[in-house]
This record gives C-alpha cells, structure tokens and sequence, in this order.
C-alpha cells in the first residue's frame, strides 16, 4: 500500500463526517482551527489551498533540511520522508504538505479534498504514542529500494519508531526527485 493511503484514510473520514451531518461548512472551519493551533511552526492558512509541487516556495519547518534542498541522492530521499514522518508526528500541516504535495494533488483531483483538509482528519486517526515515536522516526536504508536516481521506494518496514504501524496505518511512500528536492508522489 502506498503514502496515498494515509490520504484515502483520511479523506474517507471527512465523507463520514459530512454524511453525518457535519456539513462542509464546519468541516473547513474545523480544519483551519485544527491548522492554526499553536506549535512550534504552524502558521495559519487557508484550508482550501490547493498544494501542489510548486509549494516549495514555502519555508517547511526546520528539519534535517532546515528548508533547503535534499540532494539527489538515497540519503537525501531518506532525510526527507524523516522530514514527512516527523511533521506527521507534530502535526505540522504546512511541511506535510509541502513534502506530500505532489500525491495530495493527485488524490484531491480524484476527489479527496485538499491535503490541508484529509490531513487533518489524518492527525486525528493516530494516536499520541504513534504521534510521538513519528516525531523522532528513522528509516533503514538497507530497506528502501532505488528504482531510479530520481525515484526511490521507503517501505512501511524501513521505518524505525518506538511504536509499531502498520502498512495500513502508514503506507509505503514513493518518493521522486522534482524542483530540487525530494516529493512524495504516491
């Protein structure tokens, strides 16, 4: 299963949510509240924000990357789906997005809403340990495969938390190398 279940998952939760009557009124205010609660690099933005690759225009918090470009290299593809986990683990929307940006794009022209929206119902799905074992997650590099210099695969096995998820729970990720950096497609 790839990242784009995290996506589905969470999309699938917002249409529940809708058909039980939470309206897509309160959804968009429910999501810029979730967006806008205070953390270390969370900024307020407008839930409708259409991400796409071009989001790199925008500051993701300081990681390993520190907002710079990840070289194209196995190690800079792994430093940034670290820089995706520990953001999911922090509930950091804005970087989330930004690294997802390409397979959030893909999954909100299928229908599933904008990532700034499915990811927030996401945050919601994981519970506090697995939050916070993501906020210091490591993967094995023996474990993600290169299928070109500009394409590589992170398995849900290659991550090292202290808690333990499921491809269910997180998917595997694909990662391509676009714009200078590293960007989660599927």
């Amino acid at each position: 299963m790839k990242a784009r279940t995290i996506v589905s998952v969470a999309v699938s939760a917002c249409v529940a949510l809708v058909a039980c009557a939470c309206g897509p009124e309160k959804s968009k205010v429910d999501a810029e509240a979730k967006s806008s609660q205070p953390s270390a690099t969370s900024r307020a933005e407008d839930p409708s924000a259409t991400p796409s690759v071009s989001a790199g225009s925008k500051k993701p918090s300081a990681e390993p990357a520190d907002g710079r470009s990840m070289p194209r290299t196995k190690e800079g593809a792994i430093q940034r789906y670290e820089q995706f986990l520990h953001a999911v683990g922090r509930e950091d929307l804005d970087t989330v997005c930004e690294v997802a940006g390409p397979a959030a794009k893909k999954a909100q022209d299928e229908g599933l809403g904008p990532c700034t929206s499915t990811f927030v119902v996401t945050f919601q799905m994981i519970s506090p340990a697995q939050k916070k074992a993501l906020q210091t997650a490591t993967v094995d590099p023996q474990r993600v495969a290169v299928r070109t210099p500009a394409k590589v695969e992170v398995p849900t096995e290659a991550v090292r938390a202290s808690a333990s998820f499921s491809e269910d729970e997180l998917g595997s990720g694909t990662l391509e190398y676009l714009k200078d950096n590293w960007y989660i497609t599927d």
